[in-house]
């Protein structure tokens, strides 16, 4: 079976970076090949992995909707190649983009044409990596699959650890069947306080370690280089490695 590891963060938390660091550290310990999914609306995975995007599953979703299937080939046919044409194969992991929601009115039979075609896919791989938006919207209703590991970015600001107390506690509302939530202090400038540790104590959370603020890593992002290139000796990389090898069975 394989294990599903799902982000979740408010913006500007540095979810995104974690996510592609995440990848980068499953390559480096042969836990490939790796399924990455972009479930943010704000999809850019694909720029800390350094990936062009030229298509998602949510428009080959709105192509069935509007009907735009050719003639001679069934629908079922149209969407399997439609959201085939959606994965980027890349050395090691492949990635898929969901893109934007559907829009007003629901259109099932393309819905489970692409939950089906999700947990079809996931099967292909040993390790999944889910970057969400903090709603987790995508992830709870179009994949029947359980969460192993839900990783909650969080900033160190008392609203940054509010925020992720209320991601944390909409997991577990949500038929997504999260087996173990951990939260990852990022952009962190001094280790926690014990008033900070009792705050996130009394959320329910669990800490599984801190990534601290790191030049090298803003400047990648400012100038739009992608952040899987930050070499390994990097702290910032460093840190969310040990964070990983104690989390990621």
């Amino acid at each position: 079976m394989p294990i599903s590891i799902a982000l979740a963060g408010k913006g500007g938390t540095g979810k995104t970076t974690v996510a592609g660091m995440l990848i980068k550290y499953l390559l480096k310990t042969d836990k490939s090949p790796v399924l990455a999914v972009d479930a943010d609306c704000n999809a850019n995975l694909n720029e800390v992995l350094g990936l062009e995007v030229s298509d998602t599953l949510g428009n080959a979703r709105e192509e069935m909707k509007k009907g735009t299937v050719p003639s001679g080939m069934t629908k079922d046919v149209f969407m399997d190649m439609k959201l085939q044409q959606a994965i980027i194969e890349h050395d090691g992991y492949d990635l898929v983009v969901m893109g934007q929601p559907e829009g007003a009115g629901c259109y099932c039979a393309a819905n489970n044409l692409l939950t089906g075609f999700l947990d079809k896919l996931i099967g292909n791989y040993p390790y999944i990596v889910m970057d969400n938006e903090a709603g987790m919207e995508h992830i709870s209703r179009l994949t029947t699959s359980n969460v192993d590991i839900l990783l909650i970015v969080a900033d160190t600001s008392r609203r940054g650890l509010q925020a992720a107390i209320r991601i944390n506690e909409l997991a577990k509302s949500l038929n997504i069947g999260v087996g173990k939530s951990y939260l990852i202090m990022n952009q962190a400038r001094e280790e926690p306080t014990d008033a900070v540790l009792e705050m996130i104590q009394k959320g329910g959370l669990e800490l599984a370690g801190t990534i601290p603020e790191d030049r090298t890593v803003y400047e990648y992002d400012l100038k739009g280089r992608p952040t899987v290139e930050i070499p390994g000796n990097n702290k910032a990389v460093r840190a969310a490695f040990d964070i990983f090898a104690k989390i990621v069975p």
